[in-house]
């Protein structure tokens, strides 16, 4: 097997169709892209951990539940708690609203199958804003639920600030955590422009320079080489760092 297909294999527990093809028709393509992928996802100013779950979030927020899957196992392979990727994904709902939330549970489901838990789905699909949380407070049960709750509270008064303080506010998952995640929401979309506002938001809540540039490695792994031309346009000149010509 070659180390493409042997890092597949570790990462996911099988070799997904869509790495065998790329393997099948250029291993060397798959090669750069294992190399490239196995430096972004190491531990650098966001953990392993961190930058799965944001993944998971973010794809969750643009409606592509594939990606959010494989990123998923990731989070919850490298140590992320049901609470913790639950309020994550709240982040998706700041971003993408109900549609984004709905992709979630999916996420959620998934997670909690990989926990040992499997969860019985509802006879009917969970429309509202209520029936999504609550049905995901079932799925989680003994867990801590009570940012869900809270935040359900909030999300029901209707109050766009009152909705963004809580959802992006400190809890098991710190304020500077969610919003770098909704930077990556926005860079995955191509969004720089958008994205801008939200990049001084989270340096006002304590990111650093060398966390943007983290969301951004992460974001071409699931967007692309343009999602890096994006976000670089707001990021900062890295200090005391050797520029080459």
């Amino acid at each position: 097997m070659s180390k493409g297909l042997a890092y597949f294999q570790q990462v996911y527990d099988e070799v997904p169709g869509w790495v065998q093809k790329m393997h099948d028709y250029s291993p060397v393509v798959l090669d750069h892209y294992t190399g490239l992928r196995g430096e972004i996802m190491q531990d650098g100013a966001l953990s392993r951990k961190e930058k799965d779950v944001l993944l998971a979030s973010m794809n969750a927020a643009r409606l592509y539940a594939r990606s959010m899957g494989y990123h998923t196992k990731g989070a919850i392979d490298y140590g992320s708690t049901i609470p913790e990727l639950v309020e994550y994904l709240l982040v998706s709902y700041q971003y993408g609203g109900i549609d984004s939330l709905k992709v979630s549970m999916e996420s959620l489901s998934y997670a909690l199958e990989l926990k040992g838990r499997p969860v019985e789905q509802p006879k009917k699909n969970p429309e509202t804003i209520d029936e999504i949380i609550q049905t995901m407070i079932t799925w989680i049960g003994d867990d801590d639920t009570s940012f869900l709750e809270d935040s359900l509270e909030i999300i029901k008064k209707g109050n766009p600030v009152e909705i963004e303080a809580k959802l992006l506010g400190d809890g098991l998952v710190s304020s500077r955590m969610k919003h770098l995640n909704m930077v990556g929401n926005y860079i995955t979309e191509l969004k720089g422009t958008d994205a801008t506002d939200w990049m001084e938001k989270a340096r006002d809540v304590g990111a650093s320079e060398e966390d943007l540039a983290d969301v951004g490695y992460i974001c071409i792994l699931t967007s692309g080489i343009p999602s890096w031309f994006e976000i670089s346009d707001s990021l900062k000149l890295a200090k005391n760092k050797e520029r080459h010509k």
